[in-house]
C-alpha cells in the first residue's frame, strides 16, 4: 500500500541561493501547495525583490550560508515572520569549471565553503529546532555530479559527492526521530550556473520547474534519493554495476564527459565574472576581532 501523501499546506519553509534559479522555482512551486516560504541569498536586495514578485507572505532575507552566525540570523528572522520551521531547503552553490591543475586555491576554498560547509551549516542549525519538536525536513541539492566524476568539474564533483554522503549519513542517524531528509540530483538545468554547458546525449536539459516538482513530490512522499530527469536513476544504478571500462565507455556515449569541457566560454563568462568576484568577498572576509563590512554579492544555485 503506498504511503499517503503529505499536505504541505502551511508548511514554514527556508530556501538558501532562493533569489533566481532552482531556488526561485522552488520557492513558487511550494507556495501553490499552501506553503509559506522564506528564501535567503547574499544578494539581499534580489532576495527580497523576488519574495515580493512571488507574494503570499514571502519574505527575502540576507543570508550568507558560509556563515553560520548569518544562516542562524536567516532562521530566525524566518521563524520570526512566519513561525516555527518546518522545511529547510539547502540549494545555494555555485560551480566555476575548468581544468583541475589551473584552478585557484581561492576558487577551490570558496567551492567548498559554500557548497559543502553551507549545506552542513544549515543541517545542524536545522536538526537543533527539529530534535525537540521530533519532526522537521531537510532537502539538500546535490548532482548528478555527486553519484559520478565529471571532467572540468573535479572540485565541483567533490563537493556534490560530500552533500550526498552527508545527505545518507543523516538519513540514518536521524532514523526515528521524526525528522525526515531527501537528496535531490538533477543533471545540468538550465540556470545560469549551467550556462554555457553541453547537454548530454539522450536526456533533455531539464528546467528549474522540473526540479522544483521533482523537490515538492519528494517532501510529499518523504522520499530520500531524487533524480532529475528520474530516468537517470535507472542509468546510475546500472553503471554501478558495470566494470569501470565499460560504465566510461556509457558515458563517453552520452557525451556526458564532455558536458562542462566543451562549453561555450562566451556563453559562461557573466557567470565565471560573477563567481570571480564572490571569490574575492571571501578573501576580504575581517579577521577574528576585526569589524565585519557588509559585502552583498550574488551566490548562483544549482
Amino acid at each position: 500500500m503506498a504511503k499517503p501523501q503529505r499536505s504541505l499546506a502551511g508548511e514554514v519553509v527556508a530556501i538558501t541561493g532562493g533569489a533566481r534559479g532552482i531556488g526561485r522555482a522552488t520557492a513558487a512551486a511550494l507556495i501553490a501547495q499552501g506553503a509559506r516560504v522564506a528564501i535567503g541569498d547574499i544578494d539581499a536586495e534580489l532576495a527580497r525583490g523576488t519574495a515580493a514578485e512571488l507574494g503570499s507572505g514571502t519574505v527575502g532575507l540576507a543570508l550568507d550560508v558560509t556563515d553560520s552566525a548569518s544562516f542562524e540570523r536567516f532562521l530566525e528572522q524566518a521563524e520570526t515572520h512566519l513561525g516555527p520551521l518546518d522545511i529547510l531547503i539547502n540549494n545555494a552553490g555555485i560551480m566555476p569549471i575548468g581544468p583541475f591543475v589551473e584552478e585557484t586555491e581561492a576558487i577551490a576554498q570558496r567551492m567548498v565553503d559554500i557548497n559543502l560547509h553551507g549545506v552542513i551549516n544549515g543541517c545542524k542549525l536545522a536538526i537543533k529546532r527539529f530534535t525537540p519538536r521530533r519532526r522537521g525536513h531537510i532537502v539538500n541539492i546535490a548532482s548528478m555530479a555527486g553519484k559520478t566524476g565529471v571532467p572540468g568539474g573535479a572540485t565541483y564533483c567533490a563537493t556534490k559527492h560530500g552533500v550526498f554522503g552527508l545527505s545518507d549519513s543523516l538519513r540514518q542517524e536521524l532514523r526515528g526521530s521524526g525528522i525526515d531528509v531527501s537528496v535531490v540530483m538533477p543533471i545540468g538545468v538550465n540556470t545560469e550556473l549551467y550556462s554555457g554547458a553541453s547537454q548530454m546525449r539522450g536526456f533533455k536539459t531539464p528546467e528549474p520547474e522540473d526540479v522544483a516538482k521533482a523537490i515538492v513530490d519528494a517532501l510529499r512522499a518523504r522520499r530520500f534519493e531524487v533524480y532529475v530527469p528520474k530516468a537517470m536513476n535507472a542509468t546510475v544504478r546500472l553503471t554501478a554495476i558495470l566494470p569501470r571500462r565499460v560504465s566510461d565507455g556509457v558515458a563517453k556515449l552520452l557525451k556526458a564527459d564532455q558536458t562542462l569541457t566543451a562549453t561555450d566560454r562566451q556563453a559562461r563568462a557573466a557567470y565565471q565574472a560573477r563567481i570571480v568576484e564572490t571569490v574575492a568577498v571571501g578573501e576580504r572576509r575581517p579577521a577574528v576581532g576585526e569589524p565585519e563590512v557588509e559585502v552583498e554579492v550574488e551566490k548562483e544555485t544549482v
